[in-house]
């Protein structure tokens, strides 16, 4: 993430670009826009104000869009929102490092709240718990422990 002694700005921008995303649909989100609130009030109120209007009418796109174009709506989503604040981080590089600690932050808060699960008398069949994404494009294989006889 560090190039020499500064933050590599595309690279946050990306990263907070996918924290927004992801913060969008969650209980999370009034925490996550009042960060990028305050990131965004460096260049003033007015400016911040439109700033926050395409971060909100990004939020109601992807809330609004049907389970079915989730998945495109936030590819989409994500690539907007890394033009903004990579536009934004380069009127305001000394913001980069506050952008990292939000998404930090963020991404802390969200560690402890996976769902906790008990899973009891689970004969013949298979449990998966992740505490992110799974990539199954190659199916799941399971075969059932060898009966001892």
């Amino acid at each position: 993430m560090i190039v020499g002694e500064a933050l590599d700005i595309m690279q946050v921008a990306g990263v907070g670009a996918g924290a927004l995303v992801t913060e969008m649909a969650r209980s999370t989100w009034e925490s996550m826009r009042g960060g990028v609130a305050r990131l965004f009030r460096r260049s003033g109120e007015e400016s911040a104000a439109q700033e926050l209007r395409l971060i909100d009418a990004a939020r109601q796109r992807l809330v609004d869009s049907p389970e079915s174009e989730r998945g495109s709506v936030e590819d989409r989503l994500r690539n907007e929102l890394m033009i903004q604040l990579a536009a934004f981080l380069q009127k305001h590089p000394d913001a980069a490092q506050e952008l990292q600690d939000l998404v930090d932050e963020v991404k802390g808060a969200s560690d402890g709240d996976g769902a906790r699960t008990n899973v009891h008398h689970n004969n013949e069949s298979m449990v998966v718990i992740s505490a992110g994404d799974i990539n199954a494009s190659g199916g799941f294989h399971y075969r059932a422990p060898e009966q001892s006889r």
